[in-house]
């Protein structure tokens, strides 16, 4: 596969990813059972797979390693941050407002994530918002 075909693969795998975590997180908040379903627990690591071996296979592709590439690095422990919060959002062991804090959390980390990716800045949307108040 040519390098813009991998960028649309891993850009869908993002928003699908993305919405799929929204829509799971508000689901679970308000009680739904079919999210502690087989099919709801798997889907999305079949997903995230597709998403992490596209973003393998672009970093691959343009020699760059996130130990030069801060971007890259941001990128990663966003996505670490993003996991974490992720898992408490999710499981119902946690209080319904960790949880729903915790869901919010994430989803302004999966924003930052991607702007990041876009401006190739680690500050990601931080840079902007510190641009607009200068």
């Amino acid at each position: 596969m040519d390098y813009a075909t991998i960028k649309l693969l891993h850009q869908s795998s993002v928003a699908l990813s993305g919405l799929g975590f929204a829509v799971r997180g508000i689901a679970s908040l308000r009680g739904a059972q079919w999210t502690q379903s087989r099919l709801a627990k798997s889907l999305p690591h079949v997903v995230d797979s597709v998403l992490l071996l596209s973003a393998v296979t672009l970093a691959a592709m343009l020699h760059l390693n996130p130990a030069h590439a801060p971007w890259l690095m941001a990128k990663l422990l966003g996505l670490l941050l993003y996991i974490g919060l992720g898992i408490v959002a999710l499981r119902p062991r946690f209080g319904w407002k960790t949880r729903a804090t915790a869901w919010v959390l994430a989803l302004v980390v999966l924003a930052w994530i991607a702007t990041v990716a876009v401006l190739k800045n680690p500050w990601g949307f931080i840079a902007i918002l510190l641009q607009a108040s200068a």
